[in-house]
């Protein structure tokens, strides 16, 4: 779907209801902005971290050893903890 909104001089710019209300933005809420090469995305937070678990999957699937608990574990070891 693609909306047109306007921003107005002082750089604010408004979602139209029914797009905030099926974005859980209609009390009010916060969006994280991402600038591309393409242009611009808005994200929800809960979007947000949604596309950060993602991308994660993508370069770690099928990788026991990019856990997190592997990570500390060689960083641990690394130093001589």
């Amino acid at each position: 779907m693609t909306i047109q909104v306007n921003i107005t001089p002082n750089g604010r710019m408004s979602l139209p209801a029914d797009l905030r209300k099926r974005l859980g933005l209609a009390g009010g809420g916060a969006l994280l902005v991402e600038e591309t090469p393409d242009g611009v995305i808005l994200r929800t937070v809960a979007q947000s971290i949604d596309h950060a678990r993602a991308l994660a999957r993508k370069y770690t699937a099928n990788k026991p050893e990019a856990s997190v608990d592997v990570f500390l574990a060689n960083r641990r070891a690394e130093s001589g903890e």
